[in-house]
């Protein structure tokens, strides 16, 4: 006999924000109920929440309050009250991903021990404790350039900053203090992206792996193309070192594994993400499963949806102009919408600023060349400008 379903259960997003948003999108054609935890009345996540407690993410309270409303509960963000998720876990409250892992993952220092204890190819780092330590532990790794990450409260970008011995030595200008992660410069072919789902009975599925761009100055993802343009050695070799580190978590839930694949042909461990992520957004459209309805699939302990590729895709993200902030209009959208397959996703944020990811767009095609060049219009055509 087959087993019965009930999805009419309430799950508990901390924090409201797109990611939030889409999660709540993603589950609408069932009928499952969502209360989120967020600190502001206009989130994302909000109007379409079936109700929302008013507070700090990390708020002892609220975060309880918002368990005994949840069957389950899971986040959109790291920057989340870990020590509360514990202790309801510890007592019978079923947090996705656990808290034991995103408690790992929040601190970029413990994260790098985690790689290396549990033999996941990495970058060669140090962990120090103030900016004095920085050339010493550069010089112990025997580079010159390297990567200062913050580590903690780093986030899109943020806390992140590429030096050189040669010019801390010349400047003493330090970015930031506190303890620090120093990672050994990768001299990166590619940057890819594997997103990886994992029920806790420990089944387990990849997306198709993607490759992405960044925005020099902000940091972060502006260009994300599936599949990725690697050869099938090397995308079997990302996808079974993502599955190898989530493995090693024993984690519940969609994880996003960020990799660099070196010029040698390396596959190195960047960083993960346990929660939806940015190089997962174009899965909406372009894959049979998305990544929101598969951590839905998860909550609601359902089987695993099919991952495969419906059409190649490219995803942009749709930032704020330079040189504008608050109210906005939008330029180029009757354009990018004459267009087929091309998909808009807007946040609802009520302002804009500078380099804010205020939506991202998708864009299908039969060959990832046309979608490539039909990235570029939309890219170059859609324009956040002052309000009317």
């Amino acid at each position: 006999m087959s087993k019965a379903s009930n999805l009419r259960k309430h799950i508990g997003i901390i924090g409201g924000g797109q990611l939030g948003k889409m999660l709540i999108e993603a589950a609408q054609p069932w009928n499952t109920f969502f209360h989120i935890l967020e600190n502001t009345e206009d989130a994302p996540a909000t109007r379409i929440a079936d109700s929302q407690i008013l507070g700090k993410l990390t708020d002892d309270t609220k975060i309880r309050e918002l368990a005994n409303k949840s069957n389950v509960l899971t986040y959109e963000i790291e920057h989340v009250g870990v020590e509360t998720l514990k202790d309801l876990e510890d007592h019978g409250t079923r947090v996705v991903p656990s808290p034991r892992i995103l408690e790992i993952i929040q601190d970029k220092g413990m994260q790098k021990q985690f790689y290396a204890d549990h033999h996941i190819p990495t970058a060669p780092f140090r962990l120090v404790n103030q900016p004095s330590e920085w050339i010493q532990a550069a010089k112990d790794l025997g580079i010159n350039r390297f990567a200062a990450k913050s580590r903690t409260d780093g986030y899109d970008g943020k806390g992140v900053a590429l030096c050189s011995v040669a010019e801390l030595e010349k400047t003493g200008n330090f970015p930031f203090p506190g303890p620090t992660l120093i990672e050994a410069f990768v001299d990166c072919d590619k940057e890819l992206s594997v997103i990886v789902a994992r029920k806790k009975s420990g089944e387990i599925c990849t997306f198709p792996t993607v490759e992405m761009e960044f925005d020099p100055i902000a940091n972060l993802v502006e260009f994300l193309a599936c599949p990725a343009q690697i050869s099938e050695t090397i995308d079997q070799k990302a996808k079974d070192i993502a599955i190898q580190c989530i493995e090693a978590f024993d984690g519940e839930g969609i994880f996003a594994v960020e990799l660099f694949l070196t010029k040698g042909g390396e596959i190195l461990v960047n960083e993960i993400a346990p929660r939806p992520h940015n190089s997962g957004h174009h899965t909406i459209e372009a894959n049979y499963t998305s990544q929101y309805e598969q951590l839905n699939r998860i909550l609601l302990d359902l089987p695993l949806g099919d991952t495969g590729l419906i059409s190649p895709a490219v995803m942009i993200n749709l930032l704020g102009t330079d040189g504008v902030s608050g109210a906005y209009s939008i330029e180029g959208l009757d354009e990018i919408l004459a267009l087929p397959g091309v998909y808009i996703h807007l946040y609802g944020k009520a302002e804009t600023r500078p380099k804010r990811k205020m939506g991202h767009a998708t864009i299908l095609a039969t060959t990832l060349v046309e979608a490539i060049e039909k990235a570029k219009f939309v890219r170059d055509t859609f324009q956040f400008i002052p309000a009317k």
